[in-house]
Parts: C-alpha cells; sequence; structure tokens
C-alpha cells in the first residue's frame, strides 16, 4: 500500500471510530433536556405534561438556554409557563437597562418547573426571579394543595441557592371555568400561596389574582382575550404591577429625582434619607432607613415596604408640627391593592390603591401602580383634600396642630415629593 493510500485509510478509519462517539455525545446533551420519561424518583407531585407537542418544546426551549448560560448570567429571571414565554425574551420592553431571562415554558407546571429549576435557573446565579406558576396544573386535575406543596419545593430549592435573592411571587392569574380554571379552585392555591410565604422576607408577594380579576372572579376578555393569556394590555398591566416593587429591590428607577419644590414651598423629605422623620418618641436624621426596615429612602422616594407578615401598622411622623394654615402636596404610588394613609396632624386621610382597596373608588384621575399627587389645603382646622384634582375630602376636621405623618399597613407605598408651604394668618 502506498503512503497516499495509507493516509486515506487512516483518516477513514478515524471517521469511522469517531463519528459514533460524537453521535452518542450529542444524543446524551439533548436526552439531558428530555422530559423524563416517568415519575419515578422525581421531585414534587402532581401532573407533569408529556404531550408530544410539550416534549419538543421543553427539549428547544431548555437546550436553546444551556447554550446561552454565560450570556443570561446574573440576569432578573422570569419564571413561568406559557404567560411567561409569551412576554417574550425582553418582557416587552417594559424594563429597559434590566438584564432579564424569560424561563417560561408554555404549558408547564409547578412540577416541571421543580424539575428543571437547577439548570434553567439558578445555573445562572440570577439577581432575582419573577415566579408566575400554578395554572395549568388545574387544567390537569391538581389539588391546590399539591400545586401549593411543588410552590414550596421551589422556593425551598431557591432560598437555599440564595438566601439573600429577591423572589417576586405573582399570584396564579384568573381564568376561567371554561379552561378547567375555576375562580374558586385559584382563590384556593393562591390562599395557600400567601400562607406558604408570609413571614418571609425574601419573598414579595403581589396580588396579580386581584389585579386582573372581574367582578365574578375570572379573566376580562378586553385583557385576556381567551380567558388565559394577557394581550398587550395585560402585560402592560402587569409590568406596572411589578415596577414599584422591581424598583425598590433596585433594579429600575437607580437615579436620583432632581425635583425643586415652587416658590414657597420647602420639602419635608430630602429624598436621601429619614432626617425631620420619626416614631414619635425617635427621629432617623441621617438614617436611610427606620429601625424596622420598614421605611426606606431611596433615589427620591419614601417607600413603605411590603410586610412580611401581610398587614403590620407603622405609623412615621415628622419631629416638627404645623398649628397654622399651609398647603401640602406629596406625590404617592401605591402596589396592588396597598393600604396606607397620609396624617394630617392626627387624623388620617386614607391613601391606598383607590380602586382596589377604597374607599375612593369612583375616582377617574388616580393611576394605578403609578405617581398620584395629592393636595391638602388645611385652613381654619379643615383641609380640602384631592388627588390628581378631584375632591377627597372637602371638610376634613383638623385638630388645632400636629405632625405630618405616613402609615404602612398593607403591601408597598411610596411617597415623594413631599413639600408644605405655611400660611400667613
Amino acid at each position: 500500500m502506498n503512503l497516499t493510500l495509507w493516509r486515506l485509510f487512516v483518516v477513514l478509519l478515524c471517521l469511522s471510530t469517531t463519528l459514533p462517539v460524537q453521535a452518542q455525545s450529542s444524543a446524551s446533551d439533548s436526552s439531558r433536556y428530555e422530559i423524563p420519561a416517568s415519575d419515578d424518583g422525581l421531585p414534587g407531585a402532581g401532573p407533569l405534561r408529556r404531550y408530544d407537542w410539550f416534549r419538543d418544546l421543553w427539549r428547544t426551549r431548555r437546550s436553546g438556554w444551556a447554550e446561552r448560560v454565560q450570556q443570561d448570567r446574573g440576569a432578573l429571571v422570569f419564571l413561568g409557563d406559557s404567560i411567561t414565554q409569551g412576554w417574550g425574551d425582553d418582557m416587552g420592553g417594559c424594563f429597559p437597562g434590566v438584564k432579564l431571562a424569560n424561563r417560561g415554558i408554555s404549558g408547564d407546571t409547578t412540577r416541571g418547573v421543580l424539575i428543571r429549576l437547577q439548570e434553567d435557573v439558578l445555573s445562572l446565579n440570577p439577581a432575582g426571579v419573577v415566579l408566575l406558576i400554578g395554572t395549568n396544573d388545574l387544567e390537569e386535575g391538581a389539588d391546590p394543595e399539591t400545586i401549593a406543596s411543588n410552590l414550596k419545593l421551589i422556593l425551598g430549592a431557591m432560598k437555599r441557592h440564595n438566601p439573600k435573592m429577591p423572589i417576586i411571587l405573582c399570584t396564579v392569574f384568573p381564568s376561567s371555568e371554561s379552561k378547567k380554571r375555576p375562580a374558586g379552585k385559584i382563590k384556593q392555591i393562591n390562599q395557600l400561596y400567601a400562607a406558604a410565604v408570609k413571614g418571609d422576607a425574601q419573598v414579595t408577594p403581589v396580588d396579580t389574582w386581584l389585579l386582573f380579576a372581574g367582578d365574578g372572579g375570572d379573566a376580562k376578555p378586553e385583557e385576556f382575550p381567551d380567558l388565559l393569556h394577557p394581550n398587550n394590555a395585560g402585560y402592560a398591566k402587569w409590568a406596572k404591577a411589578l415596577r414599584p416593587i422591581l424598583a425598590t429591590l433596585g433594579f429600575v428607577e437607580t437615579e436620583p429625582d432632581h425635583f425643586s419644590p415652587e416658590e414657597g414651598f420647602v420639602s419635608l423629605f430630602n429624598g436621601r434619607d429619614l432626617t425631620g422623620w420619626g416614631y414619635r418618641t425617635n427621629n432617623f436624621d441621617g438614617q436611610t432607613a427606620s429601625s424596622d426596615g420598614r421605611y426606606l429612602a431611596r433615589n427620591g422616594r419614601l417607600i413603605v415596604t411590603t410586610p412580611p407578615e401581610g398587614s403590620r401598622l407603622a405609623q412615621l411622623y415628622t419631629t416638627r408640627k404645623f398649628p397654622g394654615d399651609f398647603i401640602l402636596k406629596l406625590e404617592f404610588r401605591a402596589g396592588v391593592n396597598a393600604d396606607s394613609g397620609v396624617f394630617i396632624r392626627e387624623p388620617q386621610l386614607q391613601c391606598r390603591d383607590y380602586l382596589l382597596a377604597g374607599p375612593y373608588k369612583q375616582l377617574q384621575n388616580y393611576r394605578p401602580q403609578d405617581w398620584n399627587e395629592i393636595v391638602v389645603i388645611a385652613t381654619n382646622s379643615v383641609a380640602y383634600c384631592t388627588c390628581n384634582g378631584e375632591v377627597l375630602e372637602a371638610a376634613f376636621k383638623l385638630p388645632p396642630t400636629g405632625p405630618i405623618g405616613l402609615e404602612g399597613d398593607r403591601g408597598q407605598m411610596e411617597y415623594r415629593r413631599i413639600r408644605i408651604k405655611e400660611l400667613p394668618r
């Protein structure tokens, strides 16, 4: 055999021995992202979908993500099912400047998320996780207790991975009995979810069921055309509900608020710390947070944080009192169904997510999960109070003197641009 033929023989021999190994390696990598053939030995309980379309989607999306682990490392991860997947890789552009990773798989269940959690999410060492999952479990016949049990396992794995990683838990969205997702069952799931995270400061719950539910507890067609998946209006509403929480966690709105009061007005909050404010018996001058962490000063916002207990009263007051006539102006942004209040000397003017929490549910100019302005004109111990120009209280009775205060009760509230103009007598 001449030298040329010998070299050709060697090349063919190498190919014949290496190609099967490479093919086997490729098949092995692909099978790593397949749905397990049986439930034996798998964590959690309840349904794990194995329809052909779902198998293909599961494998395709997961193997694709495996190729971008380094690229997505340290991202804010959105984790869930078709509702999350349908928002797109950049979540519709709703959070510009934030590094995002969409880890939603259409049709997934709580057990499916649990099984793929380590490789798809925790391997990224995410900066935070926004979780929405559970609706498909219902369609597959799972009971609320099983769904909530899987959620606890998911949260437990996240917390073990990083006990400081913020987790935002969205309650299961409303749907319809016609989709095998009756309102009563969804309410049960969400009640169990709330109980599972009560007292856990690492998890911030967002009541997205109440945000979207119609009068009968089902999804509204104008936001969920198929009574399951949100349209652009629904996604925009979800983004607005998340944005205040993401701002408090430092993902968005990270620049200072450069605001100067109008002529004659004096700022009661400097935007940097809690100077001039306290808990009646003390003050927090120079501090960026109250002693219990309930009140924070951050980038021009005075934040009343979400209480882990679900509801907890706290009251922060100015260290100054205001005995004369004055005009008080401030802006507030309320989380979904948040409950707070503004103390004017002593009585409390309700300041809430008005359209959901009341008492002023008929306001036309109120902007949910956005900034709204309250103006209080106090003369002769009576206050005229408006929100975005609409009357809240036309004759709010006041004592002769007292401080200005902010209450926290349920959900997250934010205040900014708090200023006062004292009027001549």
